[in-house]
């Protein structure tokens, strides 16, 4: 079912649902997909409080839940998107197309969430697109960040690990860190296989940030919470240049939200040109809690795998 709803002051919301799952775009401003839950449970994305039901105004607001950005994060990733969006519906799809940034600084991109909610199931289909609408070209990379609810863990996987021989001279990844990056936080699970992230009201750490990026040849990330896995996919293009040192995922966190981003390759966008990227997500319930890197062989990873490539 797609239907036309108010959500906490936005009176133009369109809602998703079927048996198993509900999902809430937001149309007066971004797009924005500001609700994905289990159908009968609790939204598992932020939501920003002193945002909600905003529109209008010049300042940047992030509102919370899933956001389309362009890549690298400059000046013009935060140009105000607080603006009534256009909706078109096709079948099982619906498109949300935000303006054409031309108000001052003005990027002169256009962005566009395309949102597919399959007939069974938790599996939503979104497709990102950015147009280039000024007469020259510009370098950018699709970018798709998810703020998660707070109070659960992020898990990226790391390339296979092999002990070194003549076959394994050569680094097999990126690991991308920030200014205020810090694997001394205890926020931090670094394993053999993977990589976590905890989110923490009250962190102890130098920094209340933490970020890291990785080039990430599955091509999947999840968010754990309470019981309720979320696991998104997003396509792996071989040989093409990533951003901020060849990520394709990130994860992020502050004591607020935790972010997992996936972002697209760096392309010189020619005026006219549009850059598409592809995110697919699922949610599962009932999942058990654990930490460590036993923890997500036996409990997150076979929910992965049903998930496909």
């Amino acid at each position: 079912m797609i239907e036309r709803v108010g959500y906490r002051g936005w009176e133009n919301c369109w809602k998703f649902s079927n048996a198993s799952v509900e999902l809430i775009v937001l149309a007066d401003v971004g797009p924005r997909v500001i609700w994905y839950g289990l159908r009968g449970g609790e939204n598992q994305f932020h939501e920003v409080e002193e945002d909600t039901g905003r529109t209008g105004s010049a300042e940047f607001r992030l509102y919370g839940g899933h956001r389309l950005w362009a890549s690298p994060e400059v000046k013009r990733t935060y140009f105000p998107d607080n603006a009534p969006v256009m909706v078109s519906r096709q079948g099982r799809a619906v498109r949300f197309t935000a303006p054409r940034e031309d108000a001052p600084p003005g990027t002169k991109l256009q962005k566009e969430m395309e949102i597919e909610l399959a007939a069974e199931g938790t599996e939503v289909r979104v497709t990102h697109r950015i147009t280039n609408h000024d007469g020259e070209p510009t370098e950018l990379a699709v970018w798709a960040p998810t703020m998660m609810r707070a109070g659960g863990r992020a898990v990226l996987p790391l390339p296979a690990r092999h002990a070194m021989d003549t076959d394994h001279y050569l680094p097999v990844g990126v690991f991308g860190i920030w200014s205020y990056t810090d694997f001394a936080d205890t926020r931090w699970k670094l394993g053999t296989e993977f990589v976590q992230l905890v989110q923490a009201k009250h962190p102890t750490g130098r920094f209340r940030e933490q970020m890291n990026g990785i080039f990430n040849p599955a091509g999947w990330g999840t968010h754990f919470r309470r019981g309720t896995l979320f696991v998104k996919r997003a396509s792996v293009v071989a040989g093409a240049r990533y951003p901020d040192e060849g990520c394709n995922f990130e994860l992020f966190t502050n004591p607020e939200f935790l972010e997992v981003e996936t972002l697209g390759p760096l392309v010189e966008l020619k005026p006219g040109a549009t850059a598409e990227h592809v995110e697919r997500w699922w949610l599962f319930g009932d999942v058990p809690a654990g930490e460590g890197d036993t923890w997500v062989r036996e409990a997150v990873l076979p929910c992965v795998e049903r998930t496909g490539k």
